[in-house]
């Protein structure tokens, strides 16, 4: 049997615009979820962040979650867990790292209700480094999927490694790197990709494949793909069983080999199963342990030897990226210096906003979108800076009103001049280029 396990990836940053949130439901969340709904056999594992689950509950298309919400209790589908606002995990600090997979779980169990029962982590962008082991397992998560590039041994197609920490395990899938990028950039249809499987497996026992990409990709990035792939494999893949009593019946020898034809490929299609991680879990037997290279689903094997193991996000040779990540952590500095100063009802207010505004600022695509690599919006990079800017505003302001040494207020003002430096850098570079 081979075992095809789809991850798809539902996110959308804080700073979305209203317009475009409602163009991706239209054409991605509704159709695919109604997809899933047509073909009951196809099982799926799905990620979904905190922050869009939150923007859909508020904006008026509570449907698509009451679609997941009802793939979900019957079985159809599972969820992940993930950071609420889709940070690039191994690049913040630990404290930070584990408030964001508490907020998703908390946000999404709030909108999904008991259907959302992540046993599967998945990392933003699947950046992935050591550091980020202890908070996943200590969150009660099973399974981590990361990168096949992030896969340190031969490829594993029968065998589930684990990466250790103490007594604790975590066992981890690898994509199928080069697979997922031939759905998401339509390099291969729906009968090429049953094909492709079917040349994976060597007829030697079971073996299973991991695909990842956005949901997006469905409808939204190709159109009508939710159709012209998804439906199409979903629809092979459970035909109509041929009566072989039938069959013998018809009149004609030629329409006898026809359906003979059809009969025996119905049952070579059916040994290609659609299920989700958890239950490949179920399926396949334990490996070894292993330490997957820090990487991300963007990160090639010359990154990996320049150590530059998140490219799209914080580049070396990236000033931009550089001057956004200075920035940030000057605001994480204020915030939480500001939570642990807050000692009045007002300095406490502001601690407040700085504290849940940050959460917010921490979101990947303001970097992703500096990359040049070719992505490049200013817009994105401006409004993602503007919420780490509000983060900053407020924590000092809660540090100002706090009753703390003018000597550690003076400190944390020049503190907040250095980052409003950075930030004209920034935007000089946004005007300039």
């Amino acid at each position: 049997m081979i075992y095809w396990s789809p991850l798809f990836h539902f996110y959308q940053p804080p700073t979305q615009t209203a317009s475009m949130l409602m163009k991706v439901s239209n054409e991605a969340y509704r159709p695919l979820l109604d997809v899933f709904n047509e073909f009951p056999h196809a099982h799926a594992t799905i990620n979904i962040n905190g922050v869009l689950t939150e923007m859909l509950g508020q904006c008026g298309y509570s449907d698509v979650l009451t679609k997941l919400r009802k793939l979900a209790e019957e079985g159809q589908i599972e969820f992940t867990g993930s950071g609420k606002y889709h940070p690039v995990l191994p690049l913040i600090p630990t404290e930070e790292v584990e408030r964001q997979i508490r907020l998703n779980y908390q946000t999404n169990r709030n909108f999904l209700g008991d259907a959302y029962v992540p046993r599967g982590f998945f990392p933003p962008e699947m950046c992935y480094s050591r550091d980020i082991v202890d908070p996943i397992i200590e969150s009660r998560h099973e399974w981590i999927v990361l990168s096949g590039i992030a896969c340190p041994v031969a490829w594993p197609m029968s065998l589930i490694h684990e990466i250790s920490s103490g007594e604790d395990k975590l066992a981890v899938f690898f994509r199928d790197d080069v697979l997922s990028n031939k759905i998401s950039f339509r390099d291969i249809d729906g009968p090429g990709f049953i094909e492709h499987l079917k040349r994976l497996y060597g007829g030697k026992g079971d073996m299973y494949v991991v695909t990842a990409m956005d949901a997006e990709t469905f409808g939204h990035h190709i159109q009508h793909w939710d159709k012209l792939f998804l439906a199409q494999i979903f629809e092979t893949l459970e035909p109509m069983p041929v009566d072989e009593k039938t069959m013998h019946e018809q009149k004609s020898l030629a329409e006898q080999h026809r359906r003979l034809f059809e009969f025996e490929k119905d049952k070579e299609d059916r040994q290609i199963k659609i299920v989700t991680m958890s239950e490949l879990l179920e399926i396949f037997p334990r490996g070894n342990k292993v330490e997957p290279r820090p990487s991300s689903w963007s990160t090639s094997a010359d990154d990996i030897k320049m150590q530059n193991y998140y490219p799209l996000w914080k580049d070396k040779n990236n000033p931009l990226q550089q001057m956004q990540w200075e920035h940030l952590s000057i605001a994480m500095d204020l915030v939480h210096k500001a939570t642990e100063l807050a000692d009045n009802d007002n300095s406490v207010q502001f601690a407040n906003i700085a504290r849940t505004t940050l959460d917010a600022a921490l979101h990947s695509c303001q970097f992703w979108w500096a990359s040049k690599k070719p992505m490049w919006n200013e817009n994105m990079v401006y409004r993602g800076l503007n919420l780490q800017r509000e983060a900053l505003l407020n924590a000092y302001k809660a540090i100002s009103n706090g009753s703390d040494k003018p000597e550690v207020k003076k400190e944390y003002y020049y503190k907040a001049l250095a980052a409003r430096h950075i930030f004209v850098q920034i935007t000089d570079s946004l005007y300039m280029d």
